[in-house]
């Protein structure tokens, strides 16, 4: 593709690097970037500059944070019995949206995964343990995708965590897997469809 300016181009190659955005895709936005005035681009710019600048990590839960600590580990609403141990900023996220979770977090900045060299070396976990030896959980929720690494994950933590907890003291869970609401047995997987059954609920 040819281009009538080098800084369109180099934006262009910028703006594509992001996921699911294509050269042709850059160059729309850059195009309507460029037809904007030029205050809008600058807002963007330093939203974008301000957001890789200053934000921050919580230094309890590992969630992003512009302080120290999140607004969710500082809300005394939440019921510090409860905590739920995710992947990434996006689980806490999207768990969040549902408004059914009250309770706290703990992100680990990633799995398990000895197929794509991760190790327990590699994500938060000291922090977790120390999270736990700090706080008045009882319940311990493994918010992870329910995949071979996830799985993996739930395990060595399980593990882990009953070395510092007793299974009186503390309860180790996961989340419900199952069908989808809406969705079809005969186009739900087998190991899908399996959880479902050994998981199956009370008609009330």
């Amino acid at each position: 593709m040819t281009y009538p300016s080098r800084y369109i181009e180099s934006a262009v190659n910028e703006i594509s690097r992001l996921p699911g955005i294509g050269k042709k895709t850059a160059l729309r936005m850059v195009l309507h970037l460029f037809n904007e005035p030029v205050e809008n681009t600058m807002k963007l710019s330093q939203a974008l500059l301000d957001m890789r600048t200053k934000i921050n990590h919580c230094h309890l839960c590992k969630n992003i944070s512009d302080g120290e600590e999140c607004d969710i580990c500082t809300n005394p609403k939440r019921n510090r019995e409860l905590l739920c141990i995710v992947e990434s900023a996006r689980d806490v996220m999207a768990i969040e949206k549902t408004s059914q979770y009250p309770g706290l977090y703990y992100v680990l900045g990633g799995i398990i995964s000895p197929v794509n060299g991760i190790s327990p070396d590699d994500i938060n976990i000291p922090g977790l343990i120390q999270r736990i030896n700090n706080n008045e959980v009882k319940e311990i929720i493994m918010g992870l995708s329910p995949t071979m690494d996830g799985d993996t994950t739930i395990y060595y933590l399980s593990k882990k965590i009953r070395e510092i907890k007793t299974h009186e003291e503390l309860h180790i869970t996961t989340m419900a897997r199952g069908i989808p609401v809406g969705g079809e047995l005969e186009f739900t997987d087998e190991i899908t469809l399996g959880r479902s059954i050994l998981n199956r609920n009370e008609v009330k």
